[in-house]
């Protein structure tokens, strides 16, 4: 029977105060994502889930916070600004990046548009993750290319068309429902989901008329960007 090293106590404390400073100086340095979302439930549970999936390690390099602003284009943007000055008097650190996620809904096309282009020409540029005509239509990407224009109406019956295969017929789509992450992951593919967004993004070229882009979304961009963290 091996015979058991005993380490002086001392020594343990050492290591375990070099270990402690050792993660602070990690958290110190590490940078700092801010994602304020239209919706107060459906996108912040989307992705918080993902968020929680992520690489081990990579939230401890990285700090990313989820916040459900309950705005909609432009007011959306006003208050992730607003937002990103409190985060950065509470916490004494910059936001590293700040992305916006709404929807095209029933808004007037010229402020959907206008959002949009704000945040490319902000300083430093917003990341936005527009859909439209809604969120739900990343879910859908994990399945299928969709390229014929889609309406609110149809989102709940098309989800439950893809999912009611593996989780049974009598399977009905909850719009706030924490589930959804884990539901697509496992049933679903992420990979296809960013291949098909950035199909549909090619299908528009270089126009900038994004309130006649149906269908299309920008969240595989914010989607692909997280997932690649190290």
């Amino acid at each position: 029977m091996a015979r058991k090293i005993k380490i002086p106590n001392e020594q343990l404390k050492r290591y375990s105060r070099e270990e402690r400073k050792r993660i602070q100086n990690i958290r110190s340095k590490r940078k700092y994502y801010l994602i304020v979302c239209e919706g107060e439930a459906t996108e912040p549970n989307y992705f918080e889930g993902l968020k929680h999936d992520l690489p081990k390690g990579v939230l401890t390099a990285y700090q990313i916070d989820i916040e459900g602003a309950g705005r909609n284009t432009q007011s959306l943007i006003d208050e992730a600004l607003r937002l990103k000055k409190v985060y950065e008097k509470e916490t004494g650190r910059p936001i590293d990046r700040l992305w916006v996620v709404f929807d095209r809904d029933s808004f007037a096309a010229n402020d959907f548009n206008t959002a949009i282009s704000r945040c490319a020409c902000s300083n430093p540029v917003i990341g936005c993750a527009w859909s439209n005509e809604a969120f739900e239509l990343w879910y859908l990407l994990y399945f299928h290319y969709y390229q014929n224009a889609i309406s609110r109406q149809q989102y709940q019956q098309l989800i439950e068309q893809n999912l009611q295969p593996f989780v049974g017929v009598n399977y009905r789509y909850q719009k706030n429902s924490k589930e959804m992450y884990a539901l697509l992951k496992e049933h679903g593919s992420i990979e296809n989901a960013i291949r098909n967004g950035k199909r549909l993004l090619e299908t528009y070229q270089e126009r900038k008329d994004y309130a006649e882009h149906n269908p299309c979304t920008m969240v595989w961009k914010l989607v692909d960007e997280l997932i690649k963290l190290k």
